[in-house]
Formats: C-alpha cells, structure tokens, sequence
C-alpha cells in the first residue's frame, strides 16, 4: 500500500511537471517564431524528462524493485494522459507516434526507478 502511494505521488509529480513545461513551451511558441516543427520532439522529450524525474523521486524511498516500479509510473502517467486525451478529442486513437511515447515513457520511467532505488538517502542521525 505504501508503494502505491508513492507511486501515485511520481505519477503526480510527473504530470505537474508536464504541465508547467508546455505551458512555458505554449507560451514560448506564441511571443516568438519558433517553427511549429518542433512542437512533437519537444513534447516527447518534456513527456520523457517529466516521467524520469517523476519516476526518480517516486522511488528514492522504495528502495527495491525499481524497475518495476518505474515502469508503473510510467504507464500510469500514459494511461493518465491518453484517458484525458480520449476524453478531449473524440477522434483520439493509437498510432505510431502514440506508440513511440509508450515506449519512451516506459524505459524513462524504468530508468527513474532504477536511480530512484540507488540512490544515497542521508540519514538525520
């Protein structure tokens, strides 16, 4: 149960992350003349950032299992995200680059919890 919880809370993390950074990139991409042809890697990379440093600070106090919990986190924030997405857009549906991003989200969330478990903890002694 402890697990879960902190798992919902890198979920969390992750998609607050998400949201402030294509907030800046909107606005960014409103003020100046930006290409709009980068608007895809870039959300892909914020996406896979936000799921790695979600995934990260998630499972620092774990401590075990940090690849399984990472990928939790990580498709937790997809399912997430693709739910509202549907949600939105009555013609959502899966295609390639809806795949790449469940790939990218998964082995960003693993390795976020594989560095989330290893890291160092101080101790307050």
């Amino acid at each position: 149960m402890k697990n879960g919880i902190y798992i919902a809370k890198g979920t969390s993390i992750a998609l607050l992350v998400t949201l402030i950074c294509l907030l800046l990139f909107a606005a960014l991409l409103t003020y100046t003349n930006i290409n709009e042809i980068i608007i895809e890697p870039v959300t892909m990379i914020i996406t896979g950032l936000s799921i790695l440093l979600g995934s990260f600070l998630g499972n620092i106090k774990i401590r075990k299992n940090g690849i399984l919990n990472g990928a939790i986190v990580g498709i937790s924030y997809l399912l997430i995200l693709y739910l509202i997405s549907s949600l939105l857009n009555w013609k959502f549906g899966l295609n390639l680059q809806s795949i790449i991003m469940i790939v990218v989200g998964a082995m960003c969330g693993i390795l976020g919890g594989v560095l989330g478990v290893n890291k160092k903890v101080k101790s307050k002694n």
